[in-house]
């Protein structure tokens, strides 16, 4: 075979080989539709039932100290001496600072004894009239005008003995003011001032915070939607980030009563007890909350429900036209979404709804797989 017989079997072979090429992209390419169309019918319908399942809710809490304060100075002082730090576990009404103040404790001394000086004039002036009353006992004995006057001066002792006594306490409170106390048991977590510093009741920070962490409370942001079905006395089953492999329970011990204006979900309190203070107040808890209707209702795939601007809708067919059904949005399964409208057992609705579906739509009368299926 020459040289030339070669170049025109070759360039055969080519022309062959590229035809074969053609003619299979064709073949794809007049199949893909047919399959797409095959799977995707936007007219599938879903027969309806209801049913009461367990659906549970999966939501993301915080746990905070069940009782935390700030302790702030009441008056202008010096810090004398600090009993405690970070950490450190406090009893109801342990001595925790305590304050120095110069001038108000030369004010308490000042007061007192003004208080002790009003006292001695009382007693004198209320054993003088004691006398007098007693001289009195014999007929004519004294003048009624001495005895008046005498009255009169022992009342008025009184009243200024009074008046110190009410200085005296006023002042003592604020004096007692300069020794801060533990308003309840728990643990010192933050402390922000040294020996010698200068306090004020206006300072940013506190002296110190103290947090009863023995009890913490997991709180809670319920949707609208779900507030209905968890009660007072329910369990909530939470972990933590920190310690992945352990499983909590707390209990549904508060509720708020009220929805949050921009949230629009109710607050919720679950206490735990923190045994061995295992957990630690602001940690995110990862919750499972079950939620059961006291009767059946309707479920039906997520993709069935539109939300549009003319509100919220599930497309029913009735003789077979489509007719839109208003729905409320109850609780939420990973496919399926509780319902609540004018729906009854055996209506069958769109599976795909769709706000491009007018109202009015034929549907066409061909059987499907989905037409016998329950949800």
């Amino acid at each position: 075979m020459n040289f030339k017989s070669i170049i025109i079997f070759a360039t055969a072979l080519i022309l062959v080989a590229c035809n074969n090429d053609k003619k299979e992209e064709a073949k794809k390419e007049g199949g893909m539709p047919a399959m797409g169309m095959g799977m995707m019918n936007p007219m599938e319908t879903v027969e309806i039932s209801k049913s009461n399942p367990l659906v549970m809710l999966k939501l993301a809490g915080e746990l905070k100290p069940d009782q935390r304060t700030e302790l702030f100075a009441k008056v202008n002082s010096y810090v004398k001496s600090i009993r405690v730090d970070i950490g450190d576990r406090v009893s109801a009404g342990q001595v925790l600072v305590v304050l120095e103040a110069p001038e108000i404790q030369s004010q308490v001394a000042n007061a007192k004894a003004k208080l002790e000086a009003q006292e001695a004039i009382y007693l004198s002036t209320k054993a003088t009239y004691d006398r007098t009353m007693k001289a009195n006992e014999t007929q004519g004995a004294i003048a009624k005008d001495a005895l008046d006057q005498i009255k009169a001066r022992m009342l008025a002792d009184e009243a200024q003995l009074n008046a110190a006594k009410s200085a005296y306490s006023e002042i003592r409170d604020v004096n007692n003011y300069l020794v801060i106390k533990a308003p309840f048991s728990g643990t010192v977590t933050s402390r922000n001032v040294d020996l010698g510093a200068f306090v004020t009741p206006m300072s940013k920070e506190p002296l110190l915070v103290v947090e009863n962490n023995s009890k913490l409370r997991l709180n809670l942001s319920v949707a609208e939607a779900n507030t209905p079905y968890i009660k007072l006395g329910d369990t909530v089953r939470f972990h933590v980030r920190s310690r992945p492999q352990d499983s909590y329970v707390a209990l549904v011990s508060r509720k708020s009563g009220s929805l949050d204006l921009k949230l629009r979900s109710e607050k919720m309190e679950a206490d735990f007890i923190n045994k061995g203070n295992v957990l630690k107040p602001y940690m995110i808890a990862e919750t499972t909350i079950p939620l059961q209707n006291s009767e059946p209702t309707f479920f039906v795939p997520k993709s069935a429900v539109v939300e549009s601007g003319t509100g919220v809708y599930v497309i029913r067919v009735e003789d077979g036209k489509t007719k839109n059904v208003p729905v409320s949005k109850g609780r939420a399964m990973p496919d399926k979404l509780e319902v609540f409208g004018e729906l009854n057992d055996g209506d069958k609705i769109l599976k795909m709804g769709s706000e491009e579906i007018q109202e009015g739509t034929e549907v066409p009368n061909k059987p499907n797989s989905a037409d016998n299926e329950k949800e």
